[in-house]
């Protein structure tokens, strides 16, 4: 019988990647990764918008001298130069009359924020899919789709209505004031927290609320001590975050609205009181990082 001869080689044996392992492979644009190329792309659509801007206005590269000029002025008054009579820096009744209306301003934003953190914890489970006509759903889950889509559908409305929309249309129906302000402010944050409350639901740990579902627990039982215990921590940070956002869109709410800072703004800048304006823009600047310290804080104990 022959005996077999093996045969050796120093040849490379070349081995094929799998597909998977080709798919995971960077994709690659002149050398570069997926984010060296989305970046290219980025500064190639950013050009060609400046480009556009410059040759529709014809204002040259970056402003005309007439802008340059009149930019220069205007940031000269707000320092006080340039302005008949004292500065309104010097005027302690101001001080003390902003000082009340930042009060009102943070009093609006809290008001909102609260309206718009409730209303999301009370209808996240609502619009998760998973509670409504998952594998977790409680009841008929045709009724359960139904709920869900209405309750996607409303959060979807109110975020996708601007603040100042929202409170032209309040003040239309309601006298103006700090009440139609929150309001406004409250109905747009609600549908943003409402979408971010039901993401976290949708991808809690099922585990817990099974067994929950298991002891005939029903929708209020399985959010309180099944959701709420995972995702509390998650759903604190995004109501701080939103909370810095209202402080910010209060200066626009409340040019309709006729409250707070935004309203005084309006009125000094109607009537060209730029060291009055420069008083109210350092007002909103102490105002939103008081509450960034503050929901900084609070996130740290949430966690």
């Amino acid at each position: 019988m022959a005996t077999p001869i093996a045969v050796h080689t120093d040849a490379p044996i070349p081995i094929r990647r799998s597909s998977i392992q080709a798919d995971r492979a960077p994709a690659h644009f002149l050398g570069l990764g997926f984010p060296g190329w989305s970046l290219v792309a980025a500064l190639m659509i950013g050009a060609a918008g400046w480009a556009f801007i410059v040759v529709d206005s014809d204002t040259g590269l970056f402003l005309s001298s007439a802008a340059r000029t009149r930019l220069a002025d205007f940031f000269a008054k707000l320092a006080g130069r340039g302005a008949g009579g004292s500065a309104g820096f010097w005027d302690a009744t101001k001080w003390w009359t902003i000082a009340r209306l930042t009060v009102d301003s943070l009093s609006l934003s809290l008001i909102a924020v609260a309206l718009a953190g409730i209303g999301a914890v009370v209808t996240m489970t609502a619009a998760a899919s998973n509670i409504t006509y998952g594998d977790l759903a409680f009841g008929n889950r045709t009724l359960g789709r139904a709920i869900y889509l209405g309750t996607r559908a409303i959060h979807i409305l109110t975020r996708s209505v601007p603040e100042v929309v929202w409170a032209l249309v309040i003040v239309f129906v309601m006298a103006p004031g700090m009440y139609a302000a929150a309001l406004a402010l409250a109905a747009h944050n609600y549908g943003v927290l409402g979408r971010l409350g039901a993401e976290l639901v949708e991808n809690v740990d099922p585990r817990p609320l099974r067994a929950l579902r298991s002891s005939g627990a029903g929708n209020i039982k399985l959010l309180l001590y099944g959701i709420l215990p995972q995702v509390l921590p998650q759903i604190l940070t995004f109501v701080f975050y939103r909370w810095e956002v209202i402080i910010r869109a209060s200066a626009v709410v409340g040019f309709v609205a006729a409250v707070g800072l935004g309203y005084q703004l309006r009125l000094d800048l109607s009537f060209f009181r730029y060291t009055d304006v420069a008083m109210l823009l350092v007002a909103y600047i102490l105002s939103v990082w008081l509450v960034d310290l503050v929901s900084v804080g609070l996130r740290k104990l949430a966690r």
